[in-house]
């Protein structure tokens, strides 16, 4: 094995890249920026240049890098093959082929960004030690991503692991983002679990501490459940009951050792881990119960480092 590699994880905005030596330790690691003209096209040719300039820069030959690893924010088939990727620009095409040819470098693998981001809390972060694992990012929307073995599971078209697309209200008359109603992002992601909070009030005629408030947010709800708001609570209470049902029946599928809990929301702490944690045991099968819920720890490094991991041989 040599001793270096790159891990890449191409963002709407920037592109994170780190420098690793082969044993998961970051050695530099910087951004740039997503050039997103020309459909996306200029993406892949300045990551390029940019892992060129490092290497120069740091005096590493070509035939030092084990390979390089890129997580993308779409579907990414075992083959490296990117099935479009809107954010992006892309349609359908092999990122990993493209990207060998820019570099000279045969060792490529690509992976969709969540479950990338899994993979590196399995490694190095919340999941280390365990070869099972569920990541559950609580962002603007809710991601996903599932390791069976140590490795992704990325299903025939790289879409495994989109749980917050896992219908969970049949009930919903409101559409997701994705255009179907009912998915458990309406309810958990720091967008729903605001909106959750906004049916709450408007039921009821409570003081609280989240009630006017121009720019609620999902800290707020937090911040005011854990000094004891009593609606608050309420509305940390019900994504709890969305989040902790979910990972009962994902469990019957796929059993994880652990969960990783990242994103935004997960700055809540404790609090957010004892809530779905309760409602989990609640609705977990028997053989299922007593598993770990535990806080994602690698923070923007995820993606790089699930990157780097796509294309090192333990």
């Amino acid at each position: 094995m040599n001793k270096y590699c790159f891990g890449v994880d191409i963002g709407g905005t920037t592109v994170k890249i780190g420098l690793f030596t082969t044993d998961g330790t970051i050695v530099d690691k910087w951004e740039v920026k997503t050039n997103k003209e020309d459909g996306g096209n200029k993406i892949l040719p300045e990551v390029c240049a940019s892992l060129e300039e490092k290497m120069q820069e740091k005096g590493i030959a070509k035939d030092e890098i084990e390979g390089i690893g890129i997580g993308v924010p779409g579907p990414v088939d075992d083959d490296g093959v990117v099935l479009t990727c809107v954010n992006l620009g892309w349609g359908t095409f092999n990122v990993a082929e493209e990207v060998s040819k820019l570099t000279g470098i045969a060792n490529v693998k690509a992976g969709n960004d969540a479950n990338v981001a899994a993979l590196g809390e399995m490694w190095l972060g919340g999941g280390k030690g365990h070869g099972e694992v569920l990541m559950i990012t609580l962002g603007t929307g809710v991601g996903g991503g599932v390791i069976h073995n140590g490795k992704i599971i990325t299903g025939t078209k790289g879409a495994a692991g989109e749980i917050g697309h896992m219908t969970v209200n049949y009930e919903e008359e409101d559409s997701c983002n994705c255009g179907r109603k009912g998915c458990l992002e309406q309810y958990a992601s720091a967008t729903g679990v605001v909106k959750v909070a906004k049916r709450i009030l408007a039921k009821s005629d409570e003081v609280s501490a989240i009630r006017d408030k121009d720019n609620l947010s999902a800290k707020m709800i937090f911040d005011a459940a854990k000094e004891g708001d009593k609606l608050a609570t309420e509305c940390v209470e019900q994504l709890g009951w969305y989040l902790g049902a979910a990972c009962a029946n994902i469990a019957t599928v796929v059993e994880p050792d652990v969960y990783v809990i990242g994103g935004g929301v997960s700055k809540a702490g404790v609090i957010l881990l004892d809530v779905i944690q309760r409602h989990y045991e609640k609705y977990a099968f028997h053989a299922h119960k007593d598993k770990e819920f535990k806080l994602a720890e690698l923070g923007n490094d995820a993606g790089i480092v699930g990157a780097a991991k796509l294309v090192i041989n333990e």
